[in-house]
């Protein structure tokens, strides 16, 4: 048989599955990616072989996995032609129905065959392989492993055609003799009992797609074609979601305007498990920043800051310093994205100070800000992540060592853990007692930069509270960092499966 009539559509695959067993054939199903077909799944395929009479095999379409790096390398039409081209295989179907109870319905094979080749860390396969038997027993099918443990094709993929330069190859093989992918794991999954307070600024981020058009004839005056927009929620409001995702309760305090409130689009954008508490500023607009891109490329021209950051009054502020003193001692840890425009004034940065029991901090040097917002404002943090042009502005030295630069600042506000982050150069790390471990990045798809430190700040804080050593922790935000990179603006919020989908890509 040639390998195009192996391939049929889910629905033709249950006829011929229900003809073969009205012949007496035993059938037997394989299910997974097989986006690097390698020894182990044709010794799988071999062995389902050897206990039935038609091994079909369905293949996991594009739209049920993960975004991973390496998961797909190739689309499901060419993953399935290269598991129907093997000679044990005698019918292939792409898999439309995400869920694996459907698809055995519809098959209804004599036998499941389990192949070992997923996205997961061993305790996590060990949870899927249960849950799959429990399945089939309770479809009345047989459930079988392999004899032998099988090749995984993410490491295949790691060693031989990795995207990342030999140095970060370098580094992650001796990261990996350190860490395993369950103590990586680990950390993300006590991340879950958190109770997480989040304080900033609220930010709409208003993309403008345009496409260039050239100078004025009359004026030297760049001229653009408006294409269309999209509105994202950022500042504080990505940082609520990004921990959300990961804790079971956010509790997020900020400030909106009176006018132009964008209240509905901002409740409708959170996640259920954050609530807000919003201290409204009359006569003021919730914080715009439109930011004009080149449609095609997503280069970014220019960008308009709509707002007012006079800060609150008097009385709004004192009523906003209450409430924190009031709550915050109630929360596990309280993560501050402190981006200066005017939600907290020094009165409540000492508030916060005082009264949040581990403080996770965050100051933005920006445009709107002029380079006042730093992060020695505060007095003191448990841990403390910002840029590195922005400790540069806070020790006003523009090329002296980053090793010593962030020791200072450090020292200077008793911060238990601190990270510098470098874009390209990834992140250093300095912990308690002054050691400092340099990460590199991991980012090989840039979309867009926005939001990638609030991603990582998210994260990290909550790895920060659960005492993730230093190097595991820069390493996770790292990662995350990566992911928000290929996200554009804040678009989408980090997810605990993506994360872990794209480790265990880089680990194997």
């Amino acid at each position: 048989m040639n390998t195009g009539s192996k391939i049929a559509t889910l629905e033709e695959l249950a006829d011929i599955v229900s003809r073969c067993r009205a012949e007496g054939k035993k059938v037997v199903h394989c299910h997974g990616v097989f986006d690097l077909l390698h020894i182990g799944h044709i010794r799988s395929f071999n062995q389902a072989g050897e206990i039935g009479d038609v091994v079909v095999v369905t293949v996991a379409c594009d739209q049920a996995l993960g975004n991973g790096k390496t998961c797909p390398k190739f689309v499901e039409d060419l993953r399935a032609e290269a598991v129907a081209s093997l000679g044990g295989v005698d019918y292939v179907a792409i898999a439309t129905h995400v869920e694996l109870s459907t698809i055995l319905d519809m098959l209804s094979p004599d036998i499941y065959f389990k192949v070992i080749d997923h996205f997961k860390s061993k305790a996590e396969e060990q949870v899927e392989i249960d849950a799959e038997r429990t399945l089939c027993q309770a479809k009345g099918i047989r459930f079988e492993l392999p004899l032998e443990s099988t090749f995984n094709s993410t490491s295949v993929i790691n060693k031989f055609i990795s995207s990342f330069p030999e140095h970060v190859q370098e580094y992650l093989h001796v990261f990996m003799s350190r860490y395993s992918l369950e103590e990586v794991f680990a950390v993300i999954d006590r991340m879950a009992d958190l109770s997480v307070a989040v304080i900033g600024d609220a930010i709409i981020d208003d993309y403008r797609y345009c496409r260039t058009l050239g100078t004025s004839s009359k004026d030297p005056v760049l001229a653009v074609q408006y294409s269309r927009h999209d509105i994202f929620a950022g500042g504080i409001l990505a940082v609520a979601n990004h921990v959300s995702n990961f804790c079971r309760q956010v509790d997020m305090y900020t400030v909106l305007g009176g006018k132009n409130d964008y209240r509905t689009f901002i409740e409708d954008s959170l996640n259920a498990n954050v609530t807000p508490h919003f201290i409204v500023k009359e006569n003021a607009p919730t914080i715009v920043k439109r930011r004009f891109v080149e449609g095609y490329s997503l280069n970014k021209m220019f960008e308009v800051y709509i707002m007012d950051d006079s800060g609150l009054n008097v009385e709004q502020d004192g009523q906003f310093r209450e409430m924190l003193q009031r709550e915050l001692p109630g929360y596990d840890l309280v993560i501050v994205a402190d981006f200066g425009h005017g939600t907290i004034s020094r009165a409540t940065r000492q508030t916060i100070s005082d009264h949040a029991p581990f403080l996770a901090l965050n100051t933005q040097a920006n445009s709107g800000n002029r380079g006042f917002n730093t992060v020695t404002q505060y007095k003191t943090a448990q841990y403390a992540s910002i840029a590195e042009h922005e400790l540069r502005l806070e020790t006003r030295d523009l090329d002296g060592d980053v090793s010593g630069l962030l020791d200072q600042v450090a020292d200077k506000m008793g911060v238990d853990l601190f990270v510098v982050t470098r874009g390209m150069r990834g992140s250093l790390v300095r912990s308690a007692n002054g050691e400092q471990v340099s990460v590199p990045a991991f980012a090989h798809k840039v979309v867009d930069r926005v939001g990638a430190g609030d991603a990582f700040l998210s994260v990290t804080s909550m790895a920060a509270y659960l005492g993730c050593p230093p190097e595991l922790l820069g390493f996770i935000g790292n990662v995350v960092g990566a992911l928000a990179c290929e996200i554009l603006g804040n678009q989408k919020s980090i997810e605990p499966r993506k994360l872990k989908a794209y480790l265990h890509d880089i680990l194997q």
